[in-house]
């Protein structure tokens, strides 16, 4: 009976009715309810004396009747005008909701060589057979299995992405399967802010059965990259569903870009059933390049390269590395490639290191190559070969160290970078503010003042700063260090002294960029000595790792022993902030968080690096410079190294990016600042734009080709933008013309059409199995992906609804209405009224 009045009310899926309520709409009968009575009263009186006393042909019994009839159509004619509003409460279990995500990147188009067991299983689930004689166009997806019909295909040359279409339009057809118990709604992702829906059939309407074979043919594999973290965060952020029950994730899980996974799918708050797409093992050779972004022309560098395996053991390879030169219009562009070296290894363990010594003997920018030649087996070759633009510099990074007066930390850092080869005699200024003045003027070491010109200022690549009085810091030093570093990249080492302190910066514009909350008002401590402390994050940063091994960088650190004093300071600056190393017992205001003995946070385009004391010359105890010059030169190269030198960062071009694929947009941007290092408008300029050439691709991999001009407009004051669309591969070579000293500037980079989805043959196994764990789901292989979701039995979540429906324009009052009037109507017939 509840169904059937569910039904007639024009609702379905009800269990049950819980209460219903009658109401009116109508002001007048909602306000005063006995006025429906009286009119009730009133028409029935009227029906029957209508009939009593004008219609006498008709029997007593036939009068009565009649008055009845059309005494009830008066009255369900006032009731409609009454506006009669019922209000039922509906209590139902829905069927919950599931979410299947598709991989749709390029990943998914590998073929991979599976195992036997792999093979049978595959054909029992999706239903293909193996044959002898499958082409390789069966594995593109176009097989006749992957498109739902019959036929004979190899799976073991079928892509990731045609086995998820056969899965998907296999006999067993698991989506319908799922959609008797669940409201399934299909996704795929191909970037990192793209998550799709797929339609379910060709109908549109919500009762239509689900057409696999339509759902597959939506699907397709051509993303860029991989990010599941952001494709659950995406799907999570602009997909809403109540009552959603749990996601089915099938990927490979080959993760390379953006947030964690594991996180954002947490977030979901529902389990995530990550069903493996791919081979999770496969013979498989790749190489990895390491080396400095600058090297210093004549100087010997180390060039690194890993060689990464998989079931390769005891196969000896050849390891090959070369530099291309880059410069354009060269000669040596066209041809000319020089050997770094070749090295015969027999590979042994998932990965071998081999350094690779080299003297650059010109100076630009070289490309190093390091490759590998393919094995036989091989499902992906792409990673068997690795680039890393370098550029050789015949130049030196220039330091300039502030300080009161020559302490043991001033004396020792001059020592290190006297010798360093990236600085030398050249490279080193100081100023200190108790040296004679004549000093200052007659001696090149010295700088005569901190108020230097703009374009002897801006030259310098990393500023110390040690302990100095707030009295001898103008404010324009302090407005020109804040411009050093964050407009033009600048590095800026604060070290904490004991004479002044560095709340002497609280007041400074200095004050404001430093890592720290510097408390102007605070002491040194000194009742009592303390070792360092590192923390978890100083690994990942070089000048913190003292020694090749884990060992050997404790060792050096212990070398440090026990530090006298620092300065405290109030709190950490930000999140932004990364403390390197802390005070093993003193903490902050919040009397929570540990003292910051060394932090680092980036401002702008540099970094601003804080130490809490001038004590790090305690290094040279034992090994003398070991220890000392590896904190402090690969800090300054860190610092120095990430931006142009000296001058050259008056005239800046870049790209936003070094690699594009084919038919991508390369944003070219120009920083351009005048001879005193005021920013450059179009005002300034004859044409009211910079202007240049593109060097495209040559013939051959390393030649350049023909050239077309282009213009830079001016995005904003110091800035000029252009785009220059791509898309052949190879190299390109964006030149831009100075137009105060009239030599043109160069930025390279390069169009490949190699993916970053093909730098792992394998399925990434243990994110899978973390996901699912993570989230409480199950991890699954696609042939039992099936049966694993078969068990997924949650329960339905009672849904209680209460719908309030004007009673006048249901099926309901006007089958009474039309009753009633056709009952009167032969009634009258039978009785011969007219």
């Amino acid at each position: 009976m509840q169904t059937l009045i569910a039904r007639l009310l024009g609702r379905e899926h009800v269990d049950s009715i819980d209460s219903v309520g009658v109401s009116f709409g109508a002001d007048w009968a909602h306000d005063g309810p006995a006025w429906l009575l009286f009119g009730w009263l009133g028409l029935a009186f009227v029906s029957a004396w209508f009939y009593l006393k004008y219609q006498p042909r008709a029997s007593r019994r036939r009068q009565v009747l009649l008055g009845l009839l059309r005494g009830t159509l008066l009255c369900l004619l006032l009731l409609i005008l009454a506006d009669p509003i019922l209000e039922v409460a509906f209590s139902s279990h829905p069927r919950p909701v599931l979410w299947v995500l598709l991989d749709g990147t390029d990943s998914m188009n590998i073929s991979d060589r599976l195992t036997e067991e792999d093979v049978e299983r595959l054909e029992s689930s999706i239903g293909v057979s193996p044959s002898a004689n499958a082409t390789s166009e069966a594995g593109q997806g176009d097989g006749n299995s992957a498109n739902g019909t019959s036929g004979a295909v190899s799976v073991t040359e079928m892509t990731r992405s045609a086995l998820i279409k056969s899965w998907l339009t296999s006999d067993g057809n698991p989506l319908a399967e799922l959609a008797e118990r669940f409201r399934v709604e299909v996704f795929q992702f191909r970037r990192a802010d793209e998550v799709t829906g797929l339609a379910l059939s060709t109908e549109e309407t919500a009762d239509a059965e689900i057409d696999p074979k339509y759902i597959a043919s939506q699907y397709s594999a051509d993303g860029p990259i991989t990010s599941l973290g952001a494709a659950f965060n995406e799907l999570r952020r602009r997909h809403t569903a109540t009552g959603l029950t749990a996601v089915v994730a099938v990927s490979d899980f080959d993760h390379n870009s953006g947030s964690s996974p594991i996180e954002a799918a947490k977030r979901l708050n529902v389990p995530v059933f990550a069903v493996g797409v791919g081979a999770t093992q496969a013979v498989d050779l790749a190489v990895d390049l390491q080396t400095s972004l600058k090297m210093k022309k004549a100087e010997t560098s180390n060039v690194t390269v890993t060689v990464r395996q998989q079931e390769l053991n005891g196969v000896q390879v050849s390891v090959r590395l070369t530099a291309h030169p880059m410069e354009s219009g060269s000669e040596r562009v066209a041809g000319q490639t020089l050997s770094v070296g070749e090295r015969s290894v027999a590979l042994s363990g998932p990965s071998t290191v081999l350094e690779f010594p080299f003297s650059p003997e010109d100076a630009g920018r070289f490309m190093f190559v390091a490759e590998v030649d393919p094995i036989d087996g091989e499902t992906v070759v792409q990673n068997n070969r690795a680039e890393r633009e370098v550029t050789v510099i015949d130049d030196f990074l220039r330091l300039l160290f502030v300080e009161y007066e020559p302490a043991w930390e001033w004396r020792f850092v001059k020592e290190v970078f006297h010798r360093d080869k990236l600085v030398g005699l050249r490279g080193f200024r100081t100023y200190l503010r108790s040296s004679d003045p004549i000093v200052r003027e007659t001696n090149e070491l010295f700088v005569p003042t901190l108020t230097l010109p703009r374009n002897e200022f801006f030259e310098y690549d990393v500023i110390f700063l040690g302990d100095m009085p707030a009295s001898s810091l103008s404010t324009r030093f302090g407005e020109m260090v804040k411009e050093f570093v964050g407009k033009f990249g600048g590095g800026l080492v604060v070290m904490a002294g004991p004479r002044f302190g560095p709340g002497e910066l609280a007041a400074t514009p200095i004050g404001g960029m430093l890592p720290v909350i510097v408390d102007p008002d605070a002491q040194l401590r000194d009742d009592r000595e303390f070792e360092t402390q590192l923390t978890p994050l100083a690994s990942s940063f070089d000048f913190m790792r003292l020694g090749d091994s884990d060992s050997d960088n404790a060792k050096g650190w212990q070398n440090l022993g026990r530090l006298p004093w620092y300065q405290p300071v109030r709190r950490v600056e930000s999140s932004a902030t990364t403390v390197l190393a802390e005070h093993p017992r003193d903490t902050c205001v919040d009397g929570k968080t540990p003292q910051p003995l060394i932090a680092i946070r980036r401002y702008g385009r540099g970094e601003v690096i804080y130490v809490a004391h001038n004590e790090m010359w305690r290094l040279r105890r034992k090994y003398g410079e070991k220890y000392y010059r590896q904190f402090w030169g690969q800090m300054i190269h860190r610092l120095g190294l990430s931006h142009a030198l000296g001058s050259q960062k008056r005239f800046v071009v870049r790209a936003d990016r070094q690699q594009y694929q084919p038919d991508q947009t390369a944003l070219i941007t120009v920083e351009a600042f005048d001879e005193n290092f005021e920013p450059l408008t179009g005002d300034m300029l004859d044409e009211r734009h910079l202007t240049g050439e593109v060097w495209l691709p040559g013939r051959s991999t390393e030649a350049l080709g023909e050239t077309r001009a282009i213009t830079l407009a001016e995005y904003r004051p110091g800035v000029f933008e252009t785009k220059v669309p791509v898309s052949d591969s190879g190299n390109y070579v964006v030149r831009v013309n100075d137009p105060v000293t009239l030599e043109p500037v160069d930025v390279f980079f390069q169009v490949s059409d190699l993916s970053v989805e093909r730098r792992s043959a394998t399925r990434n196994r243990s994110l899978q199995e973390s996901i699912a764990a993570e989230t409480g789901g199950r991890s699954c292989e696609l042939y039992d992906a099936q049966q694993t979701l078969a068990k997924f039995d949650p329960p339905r979540l009672s849904e209680t609804t209460v719908e309030v429906i004007p009673l006048w324009s249901t099926w309901l009052t006007f089958g009474l209405v039309i009753g009633v009037m056709f009952a009167e109507w032969l009634l009258r017939k039978f009785t011969n009224l007219t």
